[in-house]
């Protein structure tokens, strides 16, 4: 059955519209020739009329997918209108974390800060009890020091004048080994003393401390003395170097000497 060349329109870009029409001579025999024309299509509509016309047609039911009871309402600003779309989640979520940012840092600043706090009391702490202590050991060795210098003095200057004072201020700053060999000795050193009218006096040249903490202290005291007696009634010069070992009082806090030597 033959009739008019059969038509096929395909649409392509730029709004044109391939025709194809048989019946056109072939290169191939057997097999009808197709040529290819073109027409317009005609003026595109408006968007604006597709708009209108969108707006004029009627609104269908919204139907939802499942239980309604389980459907969550959405969220809802303060002035009434619905939150942003995005899930129940985004709109709070964000003001949560926008709230939450700046309290977290500022925690976090805090533990830092209480942290080098803490650090820095403690290195304080570390660091003010071992000044305390040094401060402590060196005013106790600057006071055995200035205890064996007195008690050195007091050792060698002895009167007959004054004979009792003088030895009970010896026996005063006197303890352990020292004051036991002291008291045995004093009566024999009293009777010499008033005997040969000896009259000595003495002051320290150098003193020096061997070693010390604030407990105990050795120090070393060298003595010049004019001693006078009734064979020298003009006096001589004598000199000592004296050892002492002292003891700190813990009742009362003074150094007192535990041993005392002369050592050239």
């Amino acid at each position: 059955m033959t009739g008019g060349p059969e038509e096929v329109t395909v649409p392509t870009r730029r709004d044109r519209t391939l025709k194809v029409i048989k019946g056109a001579k072939s290169g191939v025999a057997g097999r009808p020739a197709r040529r290819l024309v073109t027409r317009p299509l005609g003026r595109p509509t408006p968007i604006e009329d597709v708009l209108d016309r969108l707006d004029r047609e009627p609104v269908g039911e919204l139907t939802v997918v499942g239980d309604p009871a389980q459907v969550e309402d959405l969220p809802v600003d303060t002035d009434g209108a619905p939150a942003p779309a995005g899930g129940p989640h985004d709109a709070a979520g964000e003001e949560r974390t926008g709230a939450a940012g700046p309290p977290a840092r500022r925690r976090a600043l805090l533990g830092f800060l209480v942290v080098v706090l803490a650090a820095t009391l403690a290195a304080a702490g570390v660091y003010g009890h071992r000044w305390y202590t040094d401060r402590a050991v060196d005013e106790a060795r600057q006071g055995a020091l200035a205890a064996a210098k007195q008690v050195a003095v007091d050792f060698v200057s002895v009167s007959a004048a004054s004979v009792d004072r003088d030895l009970q201020r010896i026996s005063a700053g006197a303890t352990g080994d020292f004051k036991e060999e002291f008291t045995r000795g004093e009566s024999q050193v009293r009777a010499a003393v008033v005997e040969n009218k000896v009259e000595s006096q003495g002051s320290v040249l150098r003193a020096g401390l061997v070693s010390g903490d604030r407990r105990r202290a050795v120090v070393l005291v060298a003595v010049d003395a004019t001693v006078k007696n009734a064979k020298a009634p003009q006096g001589r010069p004598s000199h000592y170097r004296i050892q002492m070992d002292l003891v700190r009082d813990r009742e009362s806090g003074e150094w007192l000497v535990s041993r005392l030597q002369f050592v050239g």
